[in-house]
């Protein structure tokens, strides 16, 4: 009844902000109305998933992904992109990324084949709450696998068959270190190695100093740590620790060239810097700690 309703007074193309319309001006609609909560979830809907292009002939640094829906409307933010290889071999790009209102956050979850032409979705269930989503670069043991930070201060593995909802969070660390005290968290997609997966994450110890950490999981079986750092890996020394949000160093992604782990990262949300360190001498350690 509410689809009939909205439909015959739209057209046969219609943008976002004539639908919206349409549903603000619905009268004597109160809030307990069930007929007001159907009209909330075509605009729910409506808001959630959308589609993005940019045109052939603008360069890579012009395609910039403003925030264009309400629970948008505050920001987007902290996305990590991974390069996905399919089940036949293919390639797709996806971002996990925060988009947030001004009072609530959602996990969106960003598509590519060629960074011309975008599609966006909310991601759903138990696991897709709270920030630092970041999925596997490719299938394990057939199932979809990612890291989340449910509870706000531990590190969580799940798999699922679908993409798009994500169950039954399973505790994958929890802060150890001292300078980890506070909460730990991934900083990007695990990067697959001949070592294992290799997971930059971040701590926050006291004075909220955010530090960068790294730590090696099972190739087919992530839920078994094989190693991490006793110490940051990176932290924020003196010239970086002022900013808009100070002691804080953070990265959402990382990439292996030429045997170097190459990590950029935010200071203080007030520039951005690259760090690197050779991905031999970092399995070496995170494989035997001694050494």
């Amino acid at each position: 009844e509410v689809l009939d309703e909205v439909g015959v007074q739209l057209e046969d193309k219609f943008d976002y902000s004539t639908l919206r319309k349409i549903i603000l001006d619905s009268k004597n609609l109160q809030e307990e109305d069930m007929r007001k909560l159907e009209y909330d979830k075509i605009l729910w809907l409506s808001d959630t998933y959308h589609e993005i292009s940019f045109s052939r002939d603008t360069d890579i640094s012009d395609r910039v992904i403003f925030p264009i829906s309400e629970f948008e409307r505050k920001g987007i933010e902290d996305a990590r992109f991974v390069k996905f290889v399919k089940d036949d071999g293919s390639i797709v790009y996806y971002a996990t990324y925060t988009a947030f209102d001004g009072a609530m956050i959602m996990p969106k979850l960003l598509q590519t084949t060629d960074f011309y032409d975008f599609k966006i979705s909310p991601l759903h269930g138990v696991g897709a709450q709270n920030k630092n989503l970041a999925l596997f670069p490719r299938k394990i043991n057939g199932k979809y696998a990612m890291m989340s930070r449910i509870d706000g201060c531990n590190n969580y593995l799940m798999y699922s068959d679908k993409l798009t909802v994500w169950d039954n969070p399973v505790k994958l660390q929890s802060p150890k270190f001292p300078w980890e005290f506070i909460q730990i968290g991934n900083c990007g997609s695990p990067i697959e190695t001949e070592a294992g997966w290799l997971v930059i994450t971040h701590g926050v110890g006291p004075m909220r100093r955010y530090c960068l950490g790294a730590s090696l999981f099972d190739l087919n079986d992530p839920s078994i740590e094989i190693g991490r750092l006793k110490e940051p890996l990176v932290i924020p020394n003196n010239d970086e620790r002022e900013g808009y949000v100070p002691n804080v160093l953070y990265s959402c992604g990382a990439i292996i060239h030429n045997g170097e782990l190459i990590i950029p990262y935010g200071l203080s949300d007030y520039c951005s810097s690259f760090a690197g360190v050779g991905l031999n001498v970092l399995l070496e350690k995170l494989t035997n700690p001694e050494a």
